[in-house]
C-alpha cells in the first residue's frame, strides 16, 4: 500500500494519487449486535442485562466476550479477501468504549477485539472503515441505535453529542497511524428532525479528530438513515475536505414487501436506476465524492418460505446483480450488508446444525411467525392484528400531511405501528424468554455456543458470493 486513503474530488486515492475502488461488507452484529443478525428480540442492551440475570454478570460477560472473538476472525478476513474485495465496514456501539453510568471514562478492553480484526484485515490486505453504529441517547429511532425508543435523543441533548466528539477523539488518537484504516464513519444513519443538528455535530467531529488524526477521511452519512442531504451546506467540500459522502441505496425490489417480484422489467430497472441517481443528486451536483455504505437484499429461507425459496433468491441475486452494474458504471465505492448472520443476509450464515441455532430452532420461527424484528420482516401471519391500529390512526387523523411524522417516508404510518407496537412492544417481551434458554449452561457449554459463530461452523451463500466473485473478475480483467 502507498500511504493514508484520501478524497480527490470525486475519487478515493491513495499515497500516489491513484484511485482507489473500495468494494466491501460491513461487519455487522458484531461489535454492534443486531437482533435479525444473531436470532435476538429487541435491542442488545436488553438481551445484555436480561442475561446477566439469567447467568449471573461474570458468566454473562464470559458469552459476549467469546462471541466477539469467534464471530469475526482471520479465517474470516482470509475468506472475505478470496471473493475479490478489499474493505470492510465494521459497525461499532459507542458502549464498548464508555458506559452511560461513567460518561466520559475511557474503557481500553473496548479496543481489544477491534484492534484484532483491523490486524487480521491488514495482513490479508483489506481496508477497514470505522462505523459508529450507536450513538449516546440513539441517533434514530432504530433497534441498531441500541436504545429502546424511536425518539432519537441524541438531537436534543448536547451531552450526548458531546460524549460523542470525546469518544471519536479517543478512537481517532488510538488509531491516528494505522494506514489500513480507509477513515471513520462518525455515524450511522442519522435522523436529525431539524438537519442543522447534524451539521453542527459533523463540524464539531471533524475538528475533534483532525486536531488528533489529520491522516485519515470521513465518510458522512446524509440525513434521515442516508438518504437526504438537502440540510447539508453548499460549502460542504470545502468546510469538510477529505470527506466521502454516504448514501444507503436498499432497492425495494430486494425485500419481502417489494411491489411486485422483480422480474428485471424496463421499469423496475429505471426505478432502481433513478432511486440510485435521486440519493447521489446532491453530490453529483456540487463535485463530491459518493460512497454507498449499505446496500444489498434479504433473502427467503427453507423453513420459513419453503420451496418458494429459490425462486424468491434468484430474483434477489438479479436485484444484486443489477446494482452492481449500475454503481460499476459510476467506478462507486460501496459496502454492501452484510457479512455474516444467522440466515437472512450475509454472505456467509452460522450452520443450522450448531448449537446456537439448534438451541433457538423453535424460538426463531416463533419470532418470525410474530414479525417481531423490523428488518425485511414478513408480517403476513400478524398483519390483521396491527391493521386496526393503522386503521385507526388514518380514520382519526384525516389530514394526510398530520400522518407524515418525521422520518417520513422512510416511516410511513404503517411502518411507525410496525416498529412501536411489534418491533419494541412485543419483542420486549420476548426478551426474557431469549435469555432463560441459557439457564443452567456451564462456561464450557457457553464456549460451545459461541464458537456456533465461527467461520468453519458457517455456511457460504453460494448464490450471493458468486455474484460477487464474477463482478470482481470482471472488474479485475476490465
Amino acid at each position: 500500500m502507498s500511504g493514508f486513503l484520501r478524497v480527490d474530488k470525486t475519487r478515493i486515492v491513495d499515497g500516489e494519487g491513484k484511485q482507489v475502488v473500495l468494494r466491501g461488507a460491513g461487519l455487522g452484529g458484531w461489535m454492534t449486535m443486531e437482533n435479525f443478525i444473531s436470532g435476538y428480540p429487541g435491542c442488545e442492551f436488553q438481551i445484555r442485562d436480561a442475561l446477566a440475570k439469567v447467568l449471573g454478570p461474570q458468566k454473562s460477560a464470559y458469552f459476549f466476550d467469546k462471541f466477539l472473538e469467534y464471530f469475526f476472525a482471520e479465517p474470516d478476513a482470509a475468506f472475505f479477501k478470496s471473493l475479490g474485495l478489499n474493505c470492510i465496514r465494521i459497525a461499532v456501539s459507542y458502549r464498548h468504549f464508555e458506559d452511560d453510568m461513567h460518561p466520559r471514562v475511557l474503557k481500553p478492553e473496548g479496543f481489544k477485539h477491534l484492534d484484532r480484526a483491523i490486524a487480521a484485515c491488514a495482513k490479508h490486505g483489506i481496508y477497514t472503515i470505522i462505523d459508529m453504529h450507536t450513538a449516546p441517547g440513539g441517533q434514530n429511532g432504530g433497534w441498531h441505535s441500541d436504545a429502546g425508543t424511536h425518539i432519537a435523543n441524541f438531537w436534543i441533548h448536547k451531552d450526548f453529542q458531546d460524549r460523542l466528539v470525546w469518544l471519536w477523539t479517543e478512537i481517532a488518537k488510538h488509531y491516528k497511524d494505522e494506514k489500513w484504516i480507509a477513515g471513520y464513519n462518525p455515524m450511522n444513519e442519522p435522523a436529525d428532525p431539524r438537519h442543522a443538528g447534524l451539521v453542527n455535530f459533523y463540524d464539531r467531529v471533524y475538528a475533534a479528530i483532525a486536531a488528533v488524526d489529520p491522516n485519515h477521511m470521513l465518510f458522512l452519512d446524509g440525513n434521515t438513515y442516508a438518504t437526504d442531504f438537502s440540510g447539508f451546506p453548499d460549502d460542504a467540500g470545502t468546510r469538510w475536505p477529505n470527506a466521502a459522502y454516504a448514501i444507503h441505496d436498499y432497492s425495494v425490489y430486494g425485500f419481502p414487501n417489494a411491489p411486485e417480484p422483480y422480474a428485471r422489467t424496463d421499469e423496475q430497472r429505471r426505478r432502481m436506476k433513478r432511486s440510485y441517481e435521486k440519493k447521489r443528486a446532491w453530490m453529483d451536483e456540487r463535485g463530491l465524492c459518493v460512497w454507498n455504505g449499505e446496500w444489498g437484499p434479504v433473502y427467503a429461507r427453507k423453513e420459513y418460505e419453503g420451496d418458494a425459496m429459490d425462486e424468491i433468491n434468484e430474483r434477489r441475486y438479479n436485484v444484486l446483480q443489477d446494482q452492481l452494474e449500475l454503481y460499476a458504471k459510476d467506478n462507486l465505492s460501496w459496502s454492501i450488508w452484510l457479512y455474516k448472520d444467522i440466515g437472512f443476509q450475509g454472505m456467509v450464515h452460522v450452520s443450522r446444525d450448531t448449537p446456537y441455532m439448534q438451541l433457538f430452532r423453535d424460538f426463531l420461527q416463533n419470532k418470525y411467525r410474530l414479525a417481531a424484528d423490523s428488518w425485511g420482516a414478513d408480517d403476513k401471519f400478524v398483519r390483521d392484528v396491527y391493521q386496526p391500529i393503522v386503521q385507526l390512526i388514518k380514520d382519526n387523523v384525516p389530514d394526510e400531511e398530520h400522518r407524515k411524522l418525521y422520518p417520513y417516508p422512510v416511516w410511513t404510518v404503517e411502518g411507525r405501528v410496525a416498529r412501536l407496537a411489534r418491533c419494541m412492544l412485543l419483542s420486549e417481551f420476548l426478551v426474557q424468554e431469549w435469555a432463560e434458554h441459557f439457564t443452567g449452561l456451564s462456561e464450557e457449554q457457553l464456549d460451545n455456543l459461541a464458537q456456533s459463530f465461527k467461520f468453519e461452523n458457517c455456511v457460504e451463500r453460494e448464490g450471493l458470493n458468486k455474484v460477487l466473485r464474477e463482478h470482481a473478475q470482471v472488474l479485475a480483467s476490465g
